[in-house]
């Protein structure tokens, strides 16, 4: 059977493992995974991730963030899906919770948050809201 959508997949398995309070999540891997994963490591949302090889496939493990015993990661939703691709111009960059939150943008540069789109001046395709 295969996967319809990984980066839901990714966001949601990355939910679940927060409701049990668990300290990593193991996920299939790939290099738009790992550049999510980065951005949410550099905004401060999750500790560390890695990569690692196991025969021909590769597996992400991301280190959850934990304050107080609440998650770091309040939302965390998917915005453009298989079904409904959303894309946006430089002008037109989202903003999360008013500045609070972080926009991950899919961009013909790489994968980047919204602040550093904005700042480069491009726009792409909106993956996913973090907060």
């Amino acid at each position: 059977m295969s996967m319809q959508d990984p980066i839901a997949d990714m966001l949601t398995r990355i939910r679940n493992a927060q409701q049990r309070a668990k300290r990593e999540v193991t996920i299939p891997s790939s290099n738009l995974k790992a550049g999510i994963a980065a951005i949410l490591k550099e905004e401060g949302y999750i500790t560390n991730f890695s990569l690692s090889e196991e025969g021909n496939k590769t597996t992400l493990t991301i280190e959850l963030k934990y304050f107080e015993g609440k998650p770091v990661i309040e939302m965390l939703r998917r915005v453009s899906k298989p079904s409904l691709r959303r894309y946006t111009g430089k002008h037109d960059l989202p903003t999360v919770m008013n500045g609070l939150g972080t926009a991950i943008i899919s961009t013909n540069k790489g994968v980047m948050t919204d602040k550093t789109a904005r700042t480069q001046g491009v726009g792409g395709e909106v993956l996913c809201f973090v907060s």
